[in-house]
């Protein structure tokens, strides 16, 4: 099977996005596929949201999620709220509920036009994130960045928010920081195991932060809704801000509230930009009027 399948070209604060309806097909994207299309000027992404039929355990699709340099991800929160973006557009439906490997994801349409994903809870235990030693206390780990003794960065806070993230507190503006030079070595550091996201993090205001981040398996982005969440919860876990936190971000605003049932709720913006027909086996596309 490699008919066509109709594809959305989106983003969500700039994190740019390709939704590919997948549903009532028994075959994948191939990882073949999503480089050739990360490839294309036209067609380059973050990440690649591919749309199934239901599984067991969430409603309204499944969701596979592909980095652009083919490889796998486990969560995509930018990527989200594009889905509910597109699958409101077509069924005007405002509620939605998602499987994203094998596990839970709701999101909603809000009034005002923005989107809130359920993210799921913060895993803390260096285990868990994962990390390959183990460290009693990951709001803040022994890893540096720049010359021995002399670090301009240090000790990272450290959480899964369905990806793993570490995430470095800047005392001057985030973009000083050469994040494209260290931060593809970081990604791949023998500390994280299934490698990690990288974000520098700056404290604004009593609740707001500003941040960069360098995405694994797609490199700098304008925008990620998980390392959001991690900055967001690592900032209150250590007392700079309280659970309700604005984060700025290179592509726009995101908002994220860490309740007290431990849930991070994200929301934020998405943007429709195209519509096109593509070949899931090898990227070939057109673009649709």
């Amino acid at each position: 099977m490699n008919q066509r399948v109709a594809f959305a070209k989106m983003n969500g604060i700039g994190n740019k996005i390709i939704v590919a309806d997948m549903r009532a097909r028994v075959d994948h994207i191939t990882p073949n596929a999503a480089v050739a299309l990360a490839a294309d000027p036209e067609t380059h992404f973050d990440q690649i949201m591919a749309v199934h039929s239901p599984g067991p355990v969430g409603k309204d699709a499944r969701i596979e999620i592909f980095n652009s340099d083919g490889s796998m991800s486990d969560a995509c929160g930018n990527g989200t709220r594009c889905v509910v973006q597109w699958l409101n557009e077509q069924t005007g439906t405002s509620d939605f509920s998602f499987e994203v490997e094998d596990q839970p994801l709701t999101a909603r349409l809000l009034p005002n036009g923005h989107i809130s994903v359920n993210m799921g809870a913060p895993r803390f235990s260096w285990d868990q994130i994962p990390l390959s030693e183990e460290f009693a206390d990951t709001s803040g780990i022994e890893l540096e960045v720049g010359p021995l003794g002399d670090p301009i960065l240090h000790t990272p806070s450290v959480v899964n928010v369905g990806n793993p993230h570490a995430v470095f507190w800047a005392s001057e503006d985030v973009n000083s920081y050469a994040l494209d030079k260290f931060g593809p070595m970081l990604e791949h550091h023998p500390l994280f195991p299934e490698r990690v996201n990288i974000s520098i993090a700056q404290q604004v205001g009593d609740n707001e932060m500003t941040m960069r981040t360098w995405e694994r398996g797609a490199g700098l982005t304008l925008a990620c809704g998980s390392a959001a969440c991690a900055v967001a919860v690592c900032a209150s876990r250590l007392g700079k801000t309280g659970r309700q936190v604005r984060l700025n971000l290179p592509g726009g605003v995101l908002d994220i509230d860490w309740r007290d049932d431990n849930f991070i709720i994200m929301s934020g913006a998405a943007e429709h930009e195209f519509d096109g027909m593509l070949d899931p086996l090898t990227g070939a596309w057109e673009r649709l009027p």
